[in-house]
């Protein structure tokens, strides 16, 4: 099917195109008829389908009956028998993802058994030196699923006033209890499970005080307070669902410093949490009793004297590292580091000079068990698409059960990121076609004067030896609705961390090729099958109709 869509040329001449609608491919009509009968699918035939081709294991008749009624507006056949247009139309709609909908990770582990969805100065709305601080920024990272925010606690202009800032900096404050009325408002959209607010404190004991104050009067019962000043072993997600947890050390000043002095580097914070030689436990003997008793997670360095990856089997804590100084960790401390995440956290942040908020690779934190990698959620780029692609396993909730080769073995062996290991599995990509831009974009915004010539680029993110480049189908010119039909083969050694890439761009020569859509799913997790694939903006906005139709077959190396 097809019809005329016209363009401008130097504003004389108009060029005419072609049309197409999206049509099978070759390979859904094959799969079509090898499931039909006499031309057509009954809900029994579909029910095939769906166990037998889609690895659907538990699929039921309800399952398929659903997908009929999905389709109702179609009015084929009473609903009583699906054509080759409506079969095609349930594999490229909603109800045919690559990806679970629906949290299915065993959520009674202790929080140190998960990825966390963690965020990085989560108050500012863009760069690290001189852009506004703001609670929409948090309100946008809590709605798309964040579980851990960050906030810099700073005495304001007025001497009894807590403010939220980059300290160091020419960024704006904001009112702490904005920011807490925010998250309290935000903190359970996206999910239910519990919301971590990590604290960088630069308070006195009386704004200590006022602080407590504000969060049980915000919170109420929503606010978690350890029984005991130190946790054995951290509660479960599933134990603390709706429930608001508190993170941080509180500072120990010497006579001179003064808590409302905000000079120094944007480093300050890493230096004050990473480099302070005296132990936690002298440190919080200043903070006063109801603001350290509802210290959930306990943040710091083990007494002096001990290694910082040192473990105490009577209490748990978080450690926080920035990028640079965990790469240098791991050159010698990678299975200590993660015998260490087993048990307590690690929370690891951008180095201080991205100053424009730019993010870093997560995969060196998450194979050395590191739950918080705490991420610019303001920015954009691949690292931070890959972070979202983490988070959209398990339903979406911000939590992601670690494998099981990052948790304690009963033989005591630990991972090492570092080994030579061999292919466990092997996963074919086919990019069959594309559709939506026309329906999501202007019929001129990737060109004036003819309809785009899109080009996919498939790769994966993961550990050092899964790595790859990525590859690309050929460019499909002047269509609205591409037909690649290209496959691509991946063999993996940790499928368990890894993410495949997904792009769409639009040839432009010689200019910068136009940016068409992009997506990261976590490989773990992919539904196999025929599947529609749906694409994010570069700032991950989901669009509304831009979809791939994509084949997935993920096998075990023998």
């Amino acid at each position: 099917m097809s019809n005329k869509q016209s363009f401008n040329v130097c504003f004389c001449f108009q060029r005419k195109f072609r049309l197409w609608m999206a049509e099978p491919p070759e390979d859904i009509k094959n799969v079509f008829y090898l499931y039909a009968q006499n031309g057509t699918m009954t809900i029994d035939d579909l029910q095939k389908f769906l166990i037998e081709f889609q690895g659907e294991s538990s699929a039921t008749k309800e399952d398929a009956q659903a997908i009929f009624d999905s389709l109702k507006h179609l009015n084929i056949f009473q609903r009583k028998e699906l054509d080759l247009g409506a079969f095609f139309r349930y594999l490229l709609g909603d109800l045919n993802p690559p990806l679970s909908s629906k949290v299915h990770h065993d959520m009674n582990s202790p929080l140190a058994h998960y990825f966390l969805f963690t965020g990085h100065n989560s108050y500012l709305k863009g760069n690290q030196l001189s852009s506004n601080s703001s609670v929409r920024p948090i309100i946008n990272a809590l709605r798309q699923g964040v579980r851990v925010i960050e906030l810099d606690l700073w005495q304001g202009s007025k001497k009894n006033d807590v403010v939220v800032r980059h300290g160091g900096t020419l960024t704006s404050p904001v009112d702490l209890i904005k920011c807490l009325r925010a998250i309290k408002e935000n903190a359970f959209v996206a999910s239910e499970y519990p919301v971590v607010i990590t604290f960088e404190d630069h308070l006195h004991s009386n704004l200590q005080a006022k602080v407590a104050t504000m969060l049980t009067e915000t919170f109420g019962d929503m606010l978690y307070s350890p029984d005991s000043e130190f946790l054995r072993e951290f509660p479960s997600p599933a134990s603390l669902k709706r429930r608001i947890l508190i993170s941080t050390k509180p500072p120990k000043y010497p006579e001179s410093q003064k808590p409302g002095d905000q000079s120094g580097s944007t480093d300050h914070k890493q230096e004050s949490e990473q480099d302070d030689e005296e132990d936690e436990d002298k440190d919080e003997e200043n903070a006063i009793p109801e603001y350290k008793q509802l210290i959930a997670i306990h943040a710091g360095k083990p007494k002096r004297g001990l290694d910082k990856w040192h473990i105490d089997p009577n209490k748990v804590r978080r450690l926080s590292l920035n990028e640079q100084q965990l790469k240098n960790e791991t050159r010698t401390r990678g299975s200590d580091i993660v015998r260490f995440t087993q048990r307590n956290l690690l929370r690891v942040s951008p180095k201080g000079t991205r100053l424009n908020s730019s993010n870093y690779n997560p995969m060196l934190a998450w194979t050395h068990g590191a739950q918080m990698v705490a991420f610019n959620m303001q920015g954009h780029g691949k690292y931070l698409w890959i972070m979202e692609g983490m988070f959209r396993a398990n339903g979406g909730c911000g939590y992601v059960k670690k494998p099981e080769f990052l948790l304690a073995s009963p033989n005591n062996e630990v991972f090492d990121p570092n080994a030579s290991l061999p292919v466990k599995k092997t996963l074919k990509v086919k990019v069959y076609m594309g559709d939506g831009w026309r329906l999501d974009f202007h019929r001129t915004h990737f060109d004036l004067c003819s309809p785009p010539d899109f080009y996919v680029r498939v790769g994966i993110a993961g550990v050092p030896s899964d790595k790859t480049k990525m590859m690309e189908t050929e460019p499909i010119q002047d269509q609205w609705v591409p037909v690649w039909n290209k496959e691509f083969t991946f063999p993996l050694r940790v499928p368990e961390l890894a993410v495949l890439r997904v792009e769409v761009n639009e040839y432009d020569t010689p200019a910068r090729h136009d940016f068409g859509g992009q997506t990261c799913l976590p490989i773990r997790e992919l539904r196999t099958g025929i599947r529609a694939v749906p694409l994010h903006s570069e700032r991950g906005q989901k669009y509304t109709s831009v979809r791939l139709l994509m084949r997935f077959e993920l096998t075990n190396e023998v």
